[in-house]
Protein backbone atom coordinates (compact mmCIF):
# COMPACT_ATOMS: atom_id res chain seq x y z
CA UNK A 1 0.00 0.00 0.00
CA UNK A 2 1.44 3.70 -1.18
CA UNK A 3 1.07 6.18 1.78
CA UNK A 4 0.62 8.57 -1.17
CA UNK A 5 -2.49 9.65 -0.08
CA UNK A 6 -2.27 9.42 3.68
CA UNK A 7 -1.79 12.60 5.63
CA UNK A 8 1.54 13.43 6.21
CA UNK A 9 3.02 10.49 4.16
CA UNK A 10 5.95 10.82 1.83
CA UNK A 11 3.54 11.53 -1.14
CA UNK A 12 0.84 13.98 0.71
CA UNK A 13 2.90 16.86 -0.67
CA UNK A 14 3.63 17.05 -4.44
CA UNK A 15 4.41 19.33 -7.03
CA UNK A 16 1.82 20.71 -9.11
CA UNK A 17 2.78 20.23 -12.64
CA UNK A 18 3.17 23.22 -14.83
CA UNK A 19 3.42 26.08 -12.28
CA UNK A 20 6.29 25.55 -9.74
CA UNK A 21 3.88 25.08 -6.82
CA UNK A 22 3.74 22.29 -4.47
CA UNK A 23 -0.11 21.27 -3.23
CA UNK A 24 -1.28 18.83 -0.54
CA UNK A 25 -3.13 15.53 -1.90
CA UNK A 26 -6.22 17.15 -0.67
CA UNK A 27 -7.63 20.78 -0.91
CA UNK A 28 -10.39 22.72 1.14
CA UNK A 29 -12.61 23.91 -1.62
CA UNK A 30 -14.38 27.35 -0.71
CA UNK A 31 -17.79 26.58 -2.67
CA UNK A 32 -20.26 26.14 0.04
CA UNK A 33 -17.96 28.42 2.50
CA UNK A 34 -19.75 31.21 1.68
CA UNK A 35 -23.23 30.09 2.16
CA UNK A 36 -25.12 29.02 -0.94
CA UNK A 37 -28.01 27.27 1.17
CA UNK A 38 -29.83 26.76 -3.09
CA UNK A 39 -27.13 24.46 -3.56
CA UNK A 40 -26.36 22.49 -0.45
CA UNK A 41 -29.49 22.92 1.43
CA UNK A 42 -27.83 24.71 4.27
CA UNK A 43 -27.00 28.58 5.74
CA UNK A 44 -23.59 28.41 6.62
CA UNK A 45 -22.75 31.72 9.45
CA UNK A 46 -19.66 33.88 9.09
CA UNK A 47 -18.17 32.54 12.57
CA UNK A 48 -18.77 28.76 11.04
CA UNK A 49 -17.26 29.35 7.37
CA UNK A 50 -14.28 31.20 9.79
CA UNK A 51 -13.95 28.87 11.60
CA UNK A 52 -13.83 25.84 8.75
CA UNK A 53 -10.94 27.68 7.71
CA UNK A 54 -8.93 28.15 10.17
CA UNK A 55 -9.08 24.70 10.84
CA UNK A 56 -7.67 23.85 7.77
CA UNK A 57 -5.27 25.87 8.11
CA UNK A 58 -3.78 24.29 11.32
CA UNK A 59 -4.15 20.99 9.46
CA UNK A 60 -2.30 18.66 6.95
CA UNK A 61 -4.18 20.31 4.39
CA UNK A 62 -1.93 23.12 2.69
CA UNK A 63 -4.37 24.20 -0.18
CA UNK A 64 -7.41 26.04 -0.64
CA UNK A 65 -9.44 26.60 -3.54
CA UNK A 66 -11.88 29.42 -4.27
CA UNK A 67 -13.85 31.76 -6.36
CA UNK A 68 -14.48 35.34 -6.86
CA UNK A 69 -18.26 34.35 -7.47
CA UNK A 70 -18.74 31.74 -4.63
CA UNK A 71 -21.74 33.90 -2.31
CA UNK A 72 -21.52 36.70 -4.43
CA UNK A 73 -17.25 37.01 -3.14
CA UNK A 74 -18.24 35.98 0.57
CA UNK A 75 -16.30 32.78 0.26
CA UNK A 76 -13.40 34.70 -0.63
CA UNK A 77 -14.20 37.60 2.63
CA UNK A 78 -14.22 34.53 4.98
CA UNK A 79 -10.95 32.80 3.84
CA UNK A 80 -9.60 36.32 4.19
CA UNK A 81 -10.83 36.76 7.55
CA UNK A 82 -9.48 33.21 8.81
CA UNK A 83 -5.99 34.28 7.07
CA UNK A 84 -5.60 37.64 8.85
CA UNK A 85 -6.87 35.55 12.24
CA UNK A 86 -4.05 33.37 11.89
CA UNK A 87 -1.56 35.90 10.77
CA UNK A 88 -1.29 35.62 7.53
CA UNK A 89 -0.94 32.35 4.96
CA UNK A 90 1.03 29.73 6.78
CA UNK A 91 4.41 28.88 5.16
CA UNK A 92 3.98 26.48 2.55
CA UNK A 93 0.00 27.04 1.77
CA UNK A 94 -1.52 27.75 -1.21
CA UNK A 95 -4.37 29.90 -2.25
CA UNK A 96 -6.06 29.64 -5.28
CA UNK A 97 -9.13 31.50 -6.47
CA UNK A 98 -10.84 32.01 -10.13
CA UNK A 99 -12.10 34.71 -12.20
CA UNK A 100 -16.03 35.23 -12.70
CA UNK A 101 -18.27 37.50 -14.76
CA UNK A 102 -20.52 40.09 -13.91
CA UNK A 103 -23.45 39.39 -15.21
CA UNK A 104 -22.91 38.06 -19.17
CA UNK A 105 -19.53 40.97 -18.94
CA UNK A 106 -16.55 38.17 -19.29
CA UNK A 107 -14.41 41.17 -20.97
CA UNK A 108 -10.65 41.45 -20.12
CA UNK A 109 -11.47 44.12 -18.38
CA UNK A 110 -13.97 42.26 -16.09
CA UNK A 111 -11.15 39.30 -15.38
CA UNK A 112 -8.98 42.70 -14.50
CA UNK A 113 -11.16 43.87 -11.81
CA UNK A 114 -12.31 40.20 -10.83
CA UNK A 115 -8.49 39.80 -9.66
CA UNK A 116 -8.48 42.86 -7.85
CA UNK A 117 -11.40 42.14 -6.29
CA UNK A 118 -10.00 38.92 -5.16
CA UNK A 119 -6.65 40.33 -3.91
CA UNK A 120 -8.78 42.78 -1.84
CA UNK A 121 -11.00 40.20 -0.11
CA UNK A 122 -8.13 37.21 0.27
CA UNK A 123 -6.13 39.97 1.60
CA UNK A 124 -3.15 38.66 -0.44
CA UNK A 125 -0.71 40.80 -2.31
CA UNK A 126 -0.75 37.82 -5.08
CA UNK A 127 -2.51 35.43 -6.37
CA UNK A 128 -0.52 32.26 -7.16
CA UNK A 129 -3.04 30.25 -9.15
CA UNK A 130 -6.29 32.06 -10.74
CA UNK A 131 -8.32 30.03 -12.69
CA UNK A 132 -10.73 30.72 -15.86
CA UNK A 133 -14.13 29.65 -14.56
CA UNK A 134 -17.18 28.01 -16.37
CA UNK A 135 -16.17 29.73 -19.27
CA UNK A 136 -18.51 26.76 -21.26
CA UNK A 137 -21.83 28.99 -20.21
CA UNK A 138 -20.43 32.34 -22.52
CA UNK A 139 -19.41 32.68 -26.25
CA UNK A 140 -16.31 30.87 -26.55
CA UNK A 141 -15.36 33.74 -29.25
CA UNK A 142 -15.77 36.19 -26.88
CA UNK A 143 -14.00 34.85 -24.45
CA UNK A 144 -10.43 34.22 -26.47
CA UNK A 145 -11.17 37.11 -28.41
CA UNK A 146 -9.25 40.36 -28.95
CA UNK A 147 -9.63 41.74 -24.90
CA UNK A 148 -11.32 38.87 -23.91
CA UNK A 149 -10.81 36.66 -20.32
CA UNK A 150 -8.14 34.59 -21.49
CA UNK A 151 -6.15 37.36 -23.45
CA UNK A 152 -6.34 39.14 -20.41
CA UNK A 153 -5.21 35.77 -17.81
CA UNK A 154 -2.04 35.70 -19.98
CA UNK A 155 -1.42 38.91 -19.71
CA UNK A 156 -1.87 39.17 -16.10
CA UNK A 157 0.61 36.19 -15.63
CA UNK A 158 3.24 37.38 -18.20
CA UNK A 159 2.90 40.79 -16.36
CA UNK A 160 3.31 38.84 -12.95
CA UNK A 161 0.73 40.65 -11.94
CA UNK A 162 -0.74 36.50 -11.31
CA UNK A 163 1.02 33.07 -11.07
CA UNK A 164 0.08 30.29 -12.70
CA UNK A 165 -3.44 30.29 -14.97
CA UNK A 166 -5.62 27.42 -14.90
CA UNK A 167 -9.00 26.45 -16.60
CA UNK A 168 -11.89 25.14 -14.61
CA UNK A 169 -15.34 23.88 -16.04
CA UNK A 170 -17.34 21.30 -16.90
CA UNK A 171 -18.58 19.91 -20.00
CA UNK A 172 -15.43 18.04 -20.92
CA UNK A 173 -16.11 18.77 -25.17
CA UNK A 174 -16.49 22.59 -24.25
CA UNK A 175 -13.15 22.46 -22.20
CA UNK A 176 -11.34 20.21 -24.95
CA UNK A 177 -11.66 23.30 -27.27
CA UNK A 178 -9.95 25.76 -24.33
CA UNK A 179 -7.27 23.52 -23.67
CA UNK A 180 -6.49 22.97 -27.36
CA UNK A 181 -5.74 26.91 -26.88
CA UNK A 182 -2.34 25.80 -25.22
CA UNK A 183 -1.97 28.09 -22.67
CA UNK A 184 -3.10 26.89 -19.35
CA UNK A 185 -1.10 25.78 -16.81
CA UNK A 186 -3.47 23.76 -14.57
CA UNK A 187 -6.96 22.02 -15.52
CA UNK A 188 -9.82 21.61 -12.92
CA UNK A 189 -12.72 18.93 -13.59
CA UNK A 190 -15.19 17.96 -11.80
CA UNK A 191 -17.90 15.77 -11.21
CA UNK A 192 -16.45 14.22 -14.23
CA UNK A 193 -13.58 12.19 -12.66
CA UNK A 194 -15.23 9.67 -9.61
CA UNK A 195 -16.10 6.33 -9.11
CA UNK A 196 -18.88 6.01 -11.51
CA UNK A 197 -18.23 9.00 -13.93
CA UNK A 198 -15.50 8.98 -16.41
CA UNK A 199 -16.45 11.95 -18.44
CA UNK A 200 -12.80 13.64 -18.16
CA UNK A 201 -10.94 11.03 -18.99
CA UNK A 202 -9.50 12.21 -22.17
CA UNK A 203 -9.26 15.67 -21.10
CA UNK A 204 -6.94 14.47 -18.20
CA UNK A 205 -5.25 12.42 -20.53
CA UNK A 206 -4.34 15.51 -22.73
CA UNK A 207 -3.66 18.08 -20.06
CA UNK A 208 -1.07 15.66 -18.40
CA UNK A 209 0.64 15.28 -22.33
CA UNK A 210 0.91 19.32 -22.33
CA UNK A 211 2.64 19.22 -18.93
CA UNK A 212 -0.43 20.73 -16.95
CA UNK A 213 -1.51 19.99 -13.85
CA UNK A 214 -4.52 18.65 -13.04
CA UNK A 215 -6.92 19.34 -9.83
CA UNK A 216 -10.17 16.99 -9.27
CA UNK A 217 -13.54 18.38 -7.53
CA UNK A 218 -16.74 17.16 -6.33
CA UNK A 219 -15.98 13.61 -6.10
CA UNK A 220 -19.22 12.92 -4.11
CA UNK A 221 -21.22 13.65 -7.52
CA UNK A 222 -22.77 16.46 -5.89
CA UNK A 223 -23.45 14.42 -2.75
CA UNK A 224 -24.90 11.02 -3.92
CA UNK A 225 -21.85 9.30 -3.12
CA UNK A 226 -21.20 10.85 0.41
CA UNK A 227 -24.36 9.69 2.06
CA UNK A 228 -25.96 6.89 2.51
CA UNK A 229 -29.47 5.12 1.40
CA UNK A 230 -31.92 7.13 0.66
CA UNK A 231 -29.47 10.31 -0.62
CA UNK A 232 -31.16 12.38 -3.41
CA UNK A 233 -31.14 10.85 -6.71
CA UNK A 234 -28.87 12.95 -8.62
CA UNK A 235 -25.59 13.19 -9.83
CA UNK A 236 -23.77 16.39 -10.53
CA UNK A 237 -26.47 19.17 -10.00
CA UNK A 238 -29.25 16.72 -12.30
CA UNK A 239 -31.34 13.46 -12.01
CA UNK A 240 -29.03 10.21 -12.11
CA UNK A 241 -30.02 7.20 -14.53
CA UNK A 242 -31.62 4.35 -13.29
CA UNK A 243 -28.44 2.33 -14.40
CA UNK A 244 -26.02 5.03 -12.28
CA UNK A 245 -28.48 4.88 -9.30
CA UNK A 246 -28.21 1.18 -9.38
CA UNK A 247 -24.51 1.38 -9.81
CA UNK A 248 -24.28 3.27 -6.59
CA UNK A 249 -26.18 0.64 -4.79
CA UNK A 250 -23.98 -1.75 -5.86
CA UNK A 251 -20.55 -0.11 -4.93
CA UNK A 252 -22.70 0.67 -1.18
CA UNK A 253 -22.80 -3.20 -0.90
CA UNK A 254 -19.15 -4.04 -1.47
CA UNK A 255 -17.52 -1.05 0.34
CA UNK A 256 -19.76 -2.12 3.17
CA UNK A 257 -18.36 -5.96 2.26
CA UNK A 258 -14.90 -4.26 2.61
CA UNK A 259 -16.05 -2.72 6.07
CA UNK A 260 -15.50 0.78 4.53
CA UNK A 261 -18.44 3.03 2.75
CA UNK A 262 -19.16 4.43 -0.10
CA UNK A 263 -18.13 7.68 0.97
CA UNK A 264 -14.55 7.24 1.84
CA UNK A 265 -13.65 4.66 -1.37
CA UNK A 266 -14.74 7.84 -3.23
CA UNK A 267 -12.61 10.20 -1.94
CA UNK A 268 -9.73 7.45 -1.76
CA UNK A 269 -10.25 6.51 -5.48
CA UNK A 270 -9.37 10.12 -6.11
CA UNK A 271 -6.76 11.04 -4.03
CA UNK A 272 -4.91 7.40 -5.17
CA UNK A 273 -4.90 8.59 -9.25
CA UNK A 274 -1.36 9.33 -9.86
CA UNK A 275 -2.91 11.59 -12.60
CA UNK A 276 -4.15 14.01 -10.03
CA UNK A 277 -2.03 16.47 -8.29
CA UNK A 278 -4.97 17.55 -5.65
CA UNK A 279 -8.46 16.25 -4.63
CA UNK A 280 -10.74 19.27 -3.81
CA UNK A 281 -13.57 19.20 -1.33
CA UNK A 282 -15.80 21.44 -0.43
CA UNK A 283 -16.32 21.97 3.76
CA UNK A 284 -17.87 24.63 5.68
CA UNK A 285 -17.89 22.56 9.43
CA UNK A 286 -14.47 22.56 11.23
CA UNK A 287 -15.29 19.01 12.03
CA UNK A 288 -15.50 17.82 8.54
CA UNK A 289 -11.68 18.61 7.83
CA UNK A 290 -10.69 15.96 10.97
CA UNK A 291 -13.42 13.89 9.27
CA UNK A 292 -12.04 13.98 5.86
CA UNK A 293 -8.16 13.30 6.65
CA UNK A 294 -9.31 10.45 8.70
CA UNK A 295 -11.03 9.20 5.23
CA UNK A 296 -7.97 9.89 3.57
CA UNK A 297 -5.93 7.96 5.96
CA UNK A 298 -8.30 4.84 6.08
CA UNK A 299 -6.49 1.79 4.90
CA UNK A 300 -8.39 0.11 2.05
CA UNK A 301 -7.24 -3.01 0.47
CA UNK A 302 -6.26 -2.37 -3.22
CA UNK A 303 -8.97 -5.13 -3.77
CA UNK A 304 -11.85 -3.33 -2.76
CA UNK A 305 -10.98 -0.50 -5.97
CA UNK A 306 -10.66 -3.75 -8.49
CA UNK A 307 -14.10 -4.89 -7.33
CA UNK A 308 -15.47 -1.13 -7.55
CA UNK A 309 -14.30 -0.72 -11.50
CA UNK A 310 -15.95 -3.57 -12.47
CA UNK A 311 -19.43 -2.05 -11.39
CA UNK A 312 -18.84 1.32 -13.13
CA UNK A 313 -22.09 2.78 -15.25
CA UNK A 314 -21.85 2.69 -18.92
CA UNK A 315 -20.29 6.00 -20.74
CA UNK A 316 -24.02 6.51 -21.49
CA UNK A 317 -25.04 7.45 -17.94
CA UNK A 318 -22.34 9.63 -17.71
CA UNK A 319 -22.56 13.85 -17.02
CA UNK A 320 -20.72 13.69 -20.64
CA UNK A 321 -20.48 11.61 -23.57
CA UNK A 322 -16.54 10.26 -23.78
CA UNK A 323 -14.80 12.02 -26.78
CA UNK A 324 -11.25 11.83 -28.23
CA UNK A 325 -9.02 14.91 -27.83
Amino acid sequence: MTARHVPGGSGWMRPLPGTGLTVSALALGGSPLGSMPENYGHDVSPERGIDTVREALGSDIRFVDTSNGYSGGESERRIGAALTAVGGVPPGYLIATKVDPEGSDYSGERVRRSVLESRARLGLDHLPLVHLHDPEFHEFDDITGPDGAVEALVELRESGAIGAIGLAGGRVQEMARYLALGVFDVLLVHNRWTLVDRSAGALITEARAQGMGVLNAAVYGGGILARGPGAPATYGYRPAPPQLLEAVEAMRRVCAAHGTDLATAALQFSLRDEQLASTIVGMSRPERVSETLAAAAAVLPDELFDELETLVPPSDTWLDAPFDT
